[in-house]
C-alpha cells in the first residue's frame, strides 16, 4: 500500500537520525505521488531547537518547489508532530499528514492537543494515525534503551 511506502521512506530517515544519536525522527514530504523532501532530526548536532524533521523537511519542500504553500503535498511523520511543527504544518497548508505513532508528552496533533483540528485557524490539515505504528514506536523505544544504558 501507497501509505506503508511513504512511512517506510520516512522510517529510514529516522534511522538515519538514531545512527547520529538524535532522537528517531524521520519525515517525508509527497507531491502527486512523489518524494519531494525527506528530514530527519538534527537538533543536538545543531544545537538549534527548530531543527526537527518536520520543519527541516517543510524548508526543503518549499525550496524545491519555490513557494511556502505546500497545498498539494502530505507529510508522512513517524512521530506526531510537537506544537511548534504542527504550527508550521498549518503555515505551510499541507493538506494531509500520515502519523506513525503518537506522543502521549509533547504531540500537538490529538493526544495532548490538537493544533490541527481543535482551533479556529484558517487552513485544515487532514490526519490520519498509525502507519506502521509498531515499526515507528519500536525505532523510539530502543532509542531511549540505548540512551538510558549509556547514562
Amino acid at each position: 500500500m501507497e501509505k506503508e511506502k511513504f512511512m517506510r521512506q520516512a522510517l529510514k530517515e529516522a534511522q538515519k537520525a538514531y545512527e547520529k544519536e538524535e532522537i528517531p525522527i524521520g519525515v517525508v514530504i509527497v507531491k502527486d505521488g512523489k518524494i519531494i523532501a525527506r528530514a530527519h532530526n538534527l537538533k543536538e548536532i545543531k544545537n538549534d531547537t527548530t531543527e526537527h524533521a518536520e520543519i527541516r523537511a517543510i524548508r526543503k519542500a518549499s525550496k524545491k518547489l519555490e513557494a511556502w504553500r505546500l497545498t498539494d503535498c502530505e507529510m508522512y511523520t513517524t512521530l506526531e508532530p510537537c506544537p511548534m511543527c504542527a504550527g508550521a504544518i498549518i503555515q505551510a497548508r499541507i493538506k494531509k499528514i500520515y502519523i506513525g505513532t503518537m506522543d502521549e508528552k509533547t504531540g500537538a496533533c490529538g493526544s495532548v492537543l490538537n493544533l490541527l483540528n481543535d482551533y479556529k485557524f484558517n487552513h485544515k490539515v487532514d490526519v490520519e494515525y498509525g502507519i506502521l505504528e509498531k515499526e515507528c514506536k519500536e525505532i523510539l523505544k530502543d532509542f531511549f534503551k540505548l540512551l538510558r544504558k549509556k547514562k
